[in-house]
């Protein structure tokens, strides 16, 4: 696979929607046999640690992204595929069927924001199992709350879906009611 930089020259675009381009084409590549080659440990990180077999395979997953932004000097923030506490998450009742959106804003050399790359990442809370392969969604919009409004307007579960850490919070406080 081409560089991001020779990936941009050659689409003669160097915008958010040629570097999402370019994160789909990473990930329809890699994503599967990331998990082939590394099922075994994946499922030993689920079955003692739960989700964290999936930031495990996220962070393996966007490691040449990561390296191939750093060469066009270009930066994430926060490190992709996004800040865990601000995403959202939403399925079925089984919890075999989920998917969390979670999102980076890429800056230029300059620290002028070039716009968002969204993460769908879906996944099983009753084993590890990506069923599908990750989506990426170019945003404009680079604050949170311009973000949020976005993704609200492309997803109706997206907009019900409360952030993890407010999600996290009403849990524990359910808890102690009882």
């Amino acid at each position: 696979m081409a560089s991001l930089q020779e990936f941009m020259a050659e689409n003669k675009q160097s915008d958010i929607l040629a570097i999402a381009q370019y994160i789909e084409a990473h990930i329809a590549l890699n994503w599967q046999t990331l998990i082939h080659k590394n099922i075994d440990k994946l499922v030993g990180v689920f079955n003692k640690a739960g989700d964290m077999a999936y930031g495990m395979y996220l962070g393996w997953l966007f490691l040449t992204v990561h390296k191939q932004l750093k060469q066009a000097q270009l930066h994430p923030e926060p490190r992709f595929p996004g800040d865990f506490n601000i995403s959202r998450e939403w399925g079925n009742q089984e919890q075999t069927d989920q998917q969390r959106w979670m999102w980076s804003t890429i800056n230029s050399a300059e620290g002028k924001p070039l716009g968002t790359i969204v993460t769908i990442t879906f996944h099983d809370h009753t084993q590890f199992r990506i069923p599908q392969k990750p989506q990426i969604i170019a945003l404009t919009e680079t604050t949170k709350e311009a973000i949020v409004e976005a993704l609200s307007q492309r997803s109706s579960d997206f907009k019900n879906a409360l952030e993890f850490k407010i999600e996290y919070a009403e849990y524990f406080q359910s808890l102690e009611r009882v």
